[in-house]
């Protein structure tokens, strides 16, 4: 286990299989149906510039290697880079990896891959395969430790409250009822409110659920919000939601003055295959989402109704489907199956240019993480992990406008 230089990526195993139900092919990057070139979107103007550029200075700066699967997940706090893998693993890395690290740096264990993951204050929350989110106790240690697990949601004490009464069952499938608080499939993305207050999460089963921090008590579940999987969840300032799905439908979500649960407010719908991705603009301004049909729409708020996106037009580069987005500043850093990541810069015209495209993975970037450098230092920092078992580490010098 250790650092590598990107210049010499080692072989790696093959990229373990996602075994789900048939009506799951489109909402995990394993299958065909994510990997593959789907129709793209000539109808929808594109938005970036016909002559890229990708002279800027981009520089790999260590491969980090020590997962045995497919990295899933990636988060970046404090000290560290988080990473989490297919096999259940969380793995800690220094935010500054030194040139080789000894030792085992796993901090916790899952069960089932671990699809999202955020951190609030000192807890790591992670988003698990097996229907479970789990809550971990932050050591900011160097070498890392092992992590306690201080809570499994739903909690036993959520779980209790709910058996008793017959209004808290829904109907899982035919003759079968389950309490509400429970997620019935993959959690596949979490979101937190900008106060910290409240945890969004998707899942697979079709639902979003939310949950108070202070206490990890369920507050509300959104049954059958998306009529297949739900890849993807984002959360504005202001407390929109945004889900995503292989429906190829993005629903945005709100909780008005008075009212005791989020209502559907819109509906957008333009891509033709599987949303994977969805970021949001730090002034909540933009919507930006990828899906298997290899574009990113460009989602803005309409200046008549300022609670509503209106569909700008779409950035195009990538080859296959877009697995993975984030966004800083006016960066917007893409992740595609076609094993590259895509640097886009949002100019004041509103028209966008491609930073750089960089290349150094060898199988589909799944998970990117992004921060931005000193006030001193125009840069910023991207981590991406792949289906190639590696974490990347990247600096990225951002020209002045």
């Amino acid at each position: 286990m250790g650092l590598f230089p990107c210049s010499c990526p080692l072989p790696c195993n093959k990229t373990r299989e996602c075994q789900n139900n048939s009506t799951h092919l489109q909402s995990d990057f394993s299958t065909s149906s994510s990997l593959s070139s789907q129709p793209s979107l000539p109808s929808v103007p594109s938005l970036s510039s016909p002559s890229q550029n990708r002279h800027h200075d981009h520089q790999c700066l260590v491969t980090l290697r020590g997962h045995s699967s497919y990295v899933s997940s990636l988060a970046v706090s404090g000290k560290f880079i988080y990473s989490g893998s297919s096999d259940g693993k969380i793995l800690a890395w220094p935010r500054e990896p030194p040139e080789n690290i000894a030792g085992d740096n796993t901090v916790a264990v899952g069960n089932g891959a671990v699809k999202a993951m955020v951190v609030f204050r000192y807890k790591l929350i992670t988003a698990h395969q097996d229907h479970k989110i789990r809550v971990w106790k932050i050591e900011e240690r160097d070498p890392p430790q092992k992590y306690k697990c201080v809570a499994t949601l739903p909690t036993a004490n959520d779980r209790f409250t709910k058996i008793f009464s017959g209004k808290n069952y829904v109907e899982v499938r035919r003759h079968k009822k389950c309490t509400w608080v429970h997620h019935l499939d993959t959690v596949s993305s979490l979101a937190l409110s900008k106060d910290g207050s409240l945890l969004y999460s998707a899942s697979w089963d079709r639902t979003f659920k939310i949950w108070r921090t202070s206490d990890f008590r369920c507050l509300e579940s959104k049954e059958k919000a998306h009529e297949d999987a739900i890849n993807a969840v984002v959360v504005s300032c202001d407390g929109f939601v945004y889900t995503g799905s292989a429906d190829k439908k993005i629903k945005v979500w709100k909780k008005q003055p008075r009212e005791k649960r989020h209502n559907l407010v819109a509906t957008l719908e333009k891509h033709v295959s599987a949303v994977n991705a969805l970021a949001i603009s730090e002034d909540d301004t933009v919507l930006y989402s990828g899906a298997c049909d290899r574009s990113i729409l460009v989602w803005e708020r309409n200046r008549i109704d300022d609670e509503h996106m209106v569909l700008a037009g779409a950035l195009r580069g990538h080859s296959k489907a877009i697995l993975c987005l984030a966004v800083v500043s006016d960066l917007v850093f893409s992740g595609s199956a076609d094993k590259a990541i895509r640097v886009w810069r949002r100019g004041t015209d509103k028209g966008y240019s491609c930073l750089a495209a960089l290349d150094g993975h060898s199988k589909p970037v799944k998970c990117l993480a992004v921060s931005l450098g000193s006030d001193s230092d125009v840069s910023c920092m991207v981590y991406s992990g792949s289906l190639d078992l590696s974490v990347k580490v990247w600096r990225i010098r951002i020209p002045l406008l």
